[in-house]
């Protein structure tokens, strides 16, 4: 991952844009489904979503936005501090799928989240905060 040491005015303004397409009506609808009420378990839980329904609609909304967002940062337009210090949405997507990653790869779509992968590698910051989330939907996971 291209790590850039200062954020600059432009770093500030993408964030910005990046947030208000957060705030889409559609894009927030997805959002809160998928950080509320999916929580996949299985590989399983992943191809059960069919294709033209609005859950499979917010599953890939949610996931290639932030994989583009994390484009940025991956590909050093946006500066990775920044980025990850401005919110952590991106993080609790990965925790939530990370688990199942590899299968999802081989199964279905051997690109999903790879530049968010890179971000999280990237970072010590982000291993770091990714803990307390991997540890919560793990034990989610063990209760399901």
């Amino acid at each position: 991952m291209h790590k850039r040491t200062v954020a600059t005015y432009q770093d500030a303004h993408l964030i910005l844009e990046l947030f208000a397409l957060r705030r889409e009506e559609r894009m927030r609808a997805a959002r809160e489904w998928f950080l509320g009420k999916f929580n996949p378990r299985t590989l399983d839980d992943v191809r059960g979503l069919a294709a033209g329904t609005p859950e499979n609609a917010s599953y890939r909304m949610v996931t290639t936005y932030w994989d583009m967002a994390a484009s940025f940062v991956a590909h050093g337009i946006l500066d990775a501090d920044l980025f990850l210090e401005s919110g952590g949405e991106m993080l609790v997507v990965w925790a939530k799928l990370e688990h199942l990653i590899p299968d999802i790869r081989k199964d279905t779509n051997p690109r999903l989240l790879i530049n968010v992968d890179k971000v999280v590698q990237g970072s010590e910051s982000a291993q770091q905060r990714l803990k307390p989330l991997r540890e919560r939907f793990a034990a989610q996971r063990a209760k399901a």
